[in-house]
């Protein structure tokens, strides 16, 4: 099998993992977030409004589309899927690495049918920090060519390529391909973890570097130590899975160390629910993207994926509600309680 349909196939075997077998692990820490209930909210429900913006642009709620998919035919359809809803209900998406598109244009269609089902979509390109390292900025402006986005997120996963058969180990000379392109870009850049959290020293080297927003990808929702460990033929590399599956920062652990580097956050990792999306927002998040719950939904029907963000949508309007928040800046100063294992770990953070 030659690099480039490994890349592909790869792809699918994720697309495959992630909607037949349990992939998440831990607990991203929303269980130990409580939202101040205000008995007098003084607010109509109905008159909440959820739009907000982020980078300029305006969205019709914090609800992101998360990175998911691209890259192998059999991804075309879901991403179809999630840009129509992307496109209907006025949401910033993310599409999945392009690598394989890259690597092979003839599996670009995954990836262009995003912007055709959503031409009026915030659309976030995606390139790995180690393609963005061995490729240069012209791989970035392809990325971003061929979905016509606004942005670009290059994402970091360390875990994920420490276990992964086909994993780059090196990740020397990455900070410096981050920062020239920061510099020489001239789209908004995006960091992106994929699962194991960012820390307030690395989020702050990130904001140095000149990056306009973090997606922290905490600890406790989808596992790529996991779908790597389902992946492996290789009992080395499955046990080594195994070994880091509790590995990473928590979603919400992550959220509160990254806010003091200040900056536009999008937070991701276990967000299941619109209630998760209205803590983040309270926590500092701008945005609170999800994932593989949209993922299993797109992989059923367009009329399940609409439904479950108009779910998404009522949840975080009932949470506004009972917060007194008339508008998502109202909510981003609500009060919250801290608890449990999450509130021991900020406060030894350091």
């Amino acid at each position: 099998m030659t690099k480039e349909t490994a890349t592909s196939s790869r792809k699918r075997d994720h697309l495959v993992i992630c909607c037949e077998q349990p992939v998440e692990a831990g607990d991203a820490g929303f269980g130990d977030v409580r939202l101040v209930h205000n008995a007098l909210p003084e607010c109509n429900m109905d008159a909440i409004e959820t739009r907000t913006r982020f980078l300029g642009r305006a969205l019709g709620s914090p609800l992101f589309i998360a990175a998911m998919t691209g890259g192998h035919p059999d991804t075309l359809e879901v991403n179809r899927r999630l840009a129509r809803a992307a496109d209907r209900y006025n949401l910033g998406m993310g599409v999945g690495s392009q690598r394989a598109a890259l690597e092979k244009p003839e599996l670009e269609e995954s990836f262009t049918v995003v912007r055709e089902e959503a031409p009026r979509a915030f659309l976030c390109a995606n390139l790995g920090i180690i393609q963005l390292r061995d490729h240069g900025i012209e791989w970035a402006e392809r990325a971003v060519e061929m979905i016509d986005a606004q942005a670009i997120a290059i994402h970091v996963n360390s875990l994920q390529e420490a276990i992964q058969p086909e994993g780059d180990h090196n990740a020397e000379g990455s900070l410096e391909a981050l920062r020239h392109l920061c510099e020489e870009f001239s789209y908004p850049v995006i960091v992106k973890e994929t699962g194991s959290g960012i820390s307030a020293g690395t989020a702050r080297v990130i904001r140095g570097a000149g990056a306009s927003a973090i997606d922290i990808g905490g600890y406790g929702g989808t596992s790529w130590a996991k779908i790597e460990r389902l992946r492996a033929n290789d009992s080395r590399l499955a046990d080594l899975g195994e070994a880091f599956l509790s590995w990473g920062i928590p979603t919400v652990v992550s959220l509160c160390e990254v806010r003091t580097a200040g900056g536009p956050i999008i937070a991701t990792g276990g967000l299941r629910t619109g209630v998760d999306i209205a803590k983040s927002v309270a926590l500092g998040a701008d945005l609170g993207g999800m994932a593989l719950p949209l993922l299993k939904q797109a992989m059923e029907s367009e009329d399940a994926l609409f439904a479950a963000v108009e779910a998404m949508h009522r949840e975080l309007r009932v949470a506004m509600f009972l917060t007194g928040s008339r508008s998502i800046r109202d909510l981003s100063h609500a009060r919250t309680y801290i608890t449990g294992l999450t509130r021991q770990m900020i406060g030894n953070s350091d």
